[in-house]
């Protein structure tokens, strides 16, 4: 059994720890996180610490933290004969360490949301074939779905999921602001919005792309921006709508 240390207490870190406690080859065998109040969600199952000093021997070291706060973590541990990886999908792989590496689950983490995680990609990176070969394992007992990303390709990764989801729900909480004025349901819009998310599991986005800026609609493109009162909405809704039209050559 491979016994692994979560340096981190967050989502990704919350999740990958329920992960791993449901193998039989893994077992996390510490949490470690600065503040104590975030551990209860792990001291249950397993050791805690709030002392860096403190960590237990391991296989491997999986630092979940901020992006922001990675490299001082990994440099904090640097001095360990093990492999340290870090969860970050815009991070570089942090040679401080001797053996270093990335384990990144490309999915957007919640930690009131159940996950099949063994649907999550895995990117992985190392910086030698074994210790690359050994995350593949690793990862192999939680996903069915493992990439070798370098950080270039992981760098780009990263920005292109940063459109597909967190830019996306931006859009989604703006149509549900836009719902709540004239008193609509959001939940009328589900429908589209699965029927949309689907569309693209088999097709190229800009095969499925529907609405007035990919026809021309030029007067129903003026009706929807006199609707809207913010400068600021009808500046992304304009951005938006030229971008489409610039994307499939739509002339208004």
């Amino acid at each position: 059994m491979k016994e692994i240390v979560i340096l981190g207490a967050g989502n990704v870190a919350f999740h990958l720890f329920k992960a791993f406690q449901a193998t039989e080859q893994i077992k996390v065998i510490q949490v470690y996180n600065r503040s104590s109040s975030a551990l209860k969600d792990f001291e249950k199952e397993t050791s805690v610490t709030t002392e860096i000093s403190q960590l237990k021997p391991a296989d491997l070291y999986i630092v979940s933290v901020s992006d922001d706060a990675v490299k001082e973590v990994v440099d904090s541990i640097a001095e360990k004969n093990t492999l340290i990886v870090h969860t970050s999908g815009s991070v570089p792989l942090l040679d401080s360490a001797q053996r270093n590496g990335v384990f990144y689950p490309l999915q957007t983490f919640s930690k009131n949301t159940d996950l099949d995680f063994s649907e999550i990609p895995l990117c992985l990176e190392a910086s030698n074939k074994k210790d690359l070969d050994f995350l593949k394992d690793i990862g192999k007992t939680i996903s069915n779905n493992i990439y070798e990303i370098d950080t270039a390709q992981r760098k780009s990764l990263h920005l292109a999921a940063v459109w597909a989801c967190n830019f996306t729900n931006h859009l989604y909480r703006i149509a549900e602001k836009i719902c709540e004025q004239k008193e609509v349901p959001f939940d009328i819009l589900h429908a589209l919005i699965k029927e949309t998310a689907r569309k693209v599991q088999h097709n190229s986005p800009k095969d499925v792309q529907t609405g007035p800026a990919k026809r021309g609609d030029k007067k129903t493109i003026d009706f929807h921006l006199n609707q809207l009162d913010s400068p600021e909405l009808k500046e992304i809704y304009t951005l938006l709508t030229e971008s489409i039209k610039k994307e499939h050559g739509s002339k208004l």
